[in-house]
């Protein structure tokens, strides 16, 4: 499983541990990720997707996921994002 938010394209990020001797040390700084289950109010259905506390904190900000998808770019997005936007969007010009 990888760590990257499937929302956002959020992953890990590389920097250094600093002792108090000023050592440097490589580490990783991962995303804080959760399993979440989001609603999407258009399809009547919910999803699971790996998503970070921020672009959770951003969905409810923004009204739900079909807002948040809507907003969205498709370059941050995973295939299983995308295809609920793509979903979503058909749904929408239909109705």
């Amino acid at each position: 499983m990888s760590r990257v938010c499937e929302l956002t394209g959020k992953g890990p990020m590389t920097g250094n541990n600093v002792s108090h001797a000023h050592n440097k040390t490589r580490r990783r700084f991962l995303p804080n990720l959760n399993d979440v289950t989001l609603i999407s109010d258009a399809l009547g259905r919910s999803f699971k997707l790996r998503v970070s506390a921020a672009a959770l904190r951003t969905v409810d900000h923004r009204g739900g996921l079909d807002a948040f998808l809507a907003k969205a770019k498709d370059a941050e997005l995973s295939t299983k994002a995308l295809k609920i936007k793509k979903d979503i969007a058909k749904v929408q010009a239909a109705a």
